[in-house]
């Protein structure tokens, strides 16, 4: 009974945390290089430290999932393919690997094993979407770059600051 009850309790930990994802993408502020600020990488990053690298990756395939089959939950409301392919697709196609990093780096329950995993995967995700963005919109790398990652490179360091004090308490408090 006890692996049953694990299993109902990572479902629906994977379904909060699907829709926190959901609600953060929706927080958006369009800047003129075309890349919106969004809090969806702060969520991302919480679901792998709050849920584990397993765990938190199968939640962020759900979240992109139903995306890609059209439902509204990507930034403004919007899902459909041609979101994931699109100038931002590269951070989407990432998140599962920042959501792995950020998990493998909360599993130890050590501080700076998760500093590391949250510095490693917000710098999968800023190089995938800006490489993405490179090749989507054909444009220079300084370019994708300006776009991409230099009005985010802060913002990123302080959302994955807040899941650094924020994942651990959170996590002891859900897995007791």
């Amino acid at each position: 009974m006890q692996k049953q009850q694990q299993l109902v309790r990572n479902i629906c930990l994977i379904a909060v945390v699907t829709a926190v994802t959901i609600v953060c993408a929706q927080i958006a502020i369009p800047l003129p290089g075309g890349v919106p600020f969004t809090l969806q990488t702060f969520a991302i990053a919480l679901t792998g430290a709050l849920l584990g690298p397993k765990y938190g990756v199968v939640a962020v395939l759900v979240y992109i999932a139903l995306g890609a089959v059209g439902l509204p939950v990507f930034q403004n409301w919007t899902g459909g393919l041609h979101i994931i392919v699109g100038p931002t697709g590269g951070f989407i196609m990432s998140f599962p690997l920042m959501a792995l990093c950020a998990g493998f780096g909360a599993q130890k329950n050590k501080r700076p094993h998760l500093a590391i995993g949250l510095g490693t995967g917000v710098m999968i995700n800023l190089t995938a979407g800006m490489l993405w963005f490179w090749f989507i919109m054909s444009t220079t790398l300084q370019a994708a770059f300006m776009a991409v990652i230099a009005p985010f490179f802060l913002v990123e360091v302080a959302k994955m600051v807040a899941v650094f004090l924020i994942a651990p308490p959170v996590r002891r408090a859900v897995y007791r």
